[in-house]
């Protein structure tokens, strides 16, 4: 009897030791399910066809996602600012089932007409410029930018008249600079006029309100050794570049990869449900001689400052 007693004893043990095992084995599947399920696809898209400028930004991206359990998908336009093929490729991507955008909008009013009807199920964050009905924006105070830049200019303008290079279109964020940096301009007594372009007698004063526009301008300053006297935006490698050769005079900069990132966090929290307020991103005017300064090096050399953790 004992003996019986014994053998279903050690019957009992095995089969509990041979359920522990297969439950080993097949609980990481489970939870590696689980987590699959509940990724989140996003889809990210730029207004030009060039997205180096914004490499850095991406990188926030990927980090924001990576931690936050987020696929990104990244699309890019044929045509630099065509509204049109950013609303047809955005609602494709909704059909597609993405759970969420990360977007800078070409023509934010026709992109929120466009949109209205899936905005709920799909949250949309901006970039650059907000839009109705966005779960929010990720950008500097595009009004206090256009006017702290246009008094670093004033700081150092002895006369003649001001370019401003209206490069906005119907982008309403920069939109806002060049009107702010105008009004400024004026109040001090400034001569001012709008260009769409850089032309052949552009004044000793130049105004870049977009990254893109400011590096061209400059590089075109270097190549053409114009003698104008630049103010403009942004901090990627590019422009960074140019205000330590001397072809940009001051910009309004601010942290890209903070952007990318709080654009994703925004989009993920707003697809599960989840709120809250989002501030203006802090922005600050450099001069050359700012480049290297310690609070500084975070801001313009992200890659580097992350490197030497």
């Amino acid at each position: 009897m004992r003996t019986e007693k014994s053998r279903l004893i050690q019957i009992a043990i095995l089969a509990v030791l041979g359920l522990a095992a297969a439950l080993s084995l097949a609980l990481p599947q489970l939870l590696r399910g689980e987590r699959e399920e509940q990724l989140l696809s996003l889809s990210v898209m730029l207004r030009d066809t060039d997205s180096s400028g914004w490499t850095v930004a991406r990188q926030g991206m990927e980090q924001a996602a990576d931690e936050l359990g987020a696929e990104l998908r990244f699309l890019t336009l044929t045509a630099a600012g065509d509204s049109e093929e950013q609303e047809a490729l955005l609602l494709r991507e909704i059909e597609d089932g993405a759970a969420a955008l990360v977007v800078v909008p070409a023509d934010p009013a026709a992109l929120s007409a466009a949109l209205d009807p899936w905005l709920v199920v799909c949250p949309t964050v901006t970039l650059e410029s907000p839009m109705e009905g966005a779960s929010g924006v990720v950008a500097p105070d595009n009004a206090q930018l256009g006017r702290e830049l246009a008094q670093a200019l004033l700081e150092d303008w002895d006369g003649g008249e001001v370019l401003l290079l209206d490069t906005a279109g119907r982008c309403a964020g920069v939109a806002d600079r060049v009107a702010a940096a105008e009004a400024a301009l004026a109040e001090a007594g400034a001569p001012v006029r709008r260009e769409p372009e850089l032309p052949e007698d552009a004044p000793r004063w130049v105004m870049a309100f977009e990254p893109s526009v400011t590096q061209r301008t400059a590089e075109r300053r270097e190549a053409e050794g114009r003698d104008y006297t630049l103010y403009g935006v942004g901090s990627a490698a590019g422009v960074t570049a140019q205000l330590e050769r001397g072809n940009i005079a001051a910009i309004a900069a601010w942290s890209d990869y903070a952007a990318g990132y709080l654009a994703v966090r925004r989009a993920v929290n707003a697809a599960r449900g989840a709120g809250g307020a989002l501030s203006p991103l802090p922005f600050f005017i450099l001069r050359e001689e700012d480049i290297y300064a310690p609070e500084n090096q975070k801001l313009l050399f992200p890659i580097m400052s992350s490197s030497s953790r």
